[in-house]
């Protein structure tokens, strides 16, 4: 079984993250530059929400509010799932289904070091999976 650590040394390590205090519009502009869905909200090098696309849309959209005059804090979702490098990814897709989310920043103890998607976790178990079905393939006909 693949871990975290190893879908971080294949995918890359790059964190998009924003402060607390930026505007959602910035952390909007943001995700648009990097082409993501979410970013982790970080004040101090540590991690204290997460900002994605859901939650402009629920709490900035649906209540009206000026995405230039709200705050990324304001919005965020602040109680983050969180796994370690040594999580398997079956793991990581059983607690992502669980708690219905897209995105698990990876703390190496109190240390960010990395964040991976819901893309990220199903590319890998299709991957693993691909290379088992290969293996058995290979198996049947020698």
């Amino acid at each position: 079984m693949k871990t975290v650590e190893q879908l971080l040394a294949s995918k890359g390590k790059d964190i998009w993250s924003i402060h607390p205090d930026a505007s959602v519009y910035e952390a909007l502009q943001l995700m648009a530059d990097k082409s993501v869905g979410a970013l982790l909200v970080l004040q101090d090098s540590r991690v204290v929400g997460i900002i994605s696309e859901r939650d402009y849309a629920r709490k900035v959209i649906l209540f009206e509010r000026e995405s230039r005059s709200t705050t990324v804090a304001e919005i965020m979702t602040d109680k983050v799932v969180c796994v370690a490098p040594a999580n398997t990814v079956q793991e990581c897709m059983a607690l992502m289904t669980d708690k219905r989310i897209r995105h698990l920043p990876v703390l190496n103890d109190e240390e960010l070091v990395g964040l991976i998607s819901i893309g990220d976790v199903v590319r890998s178990l299709i991957s693993e999976q691909q290379f088992i079905i290969e293996q058995l393939e290979r198996y049947i006909t020698s």
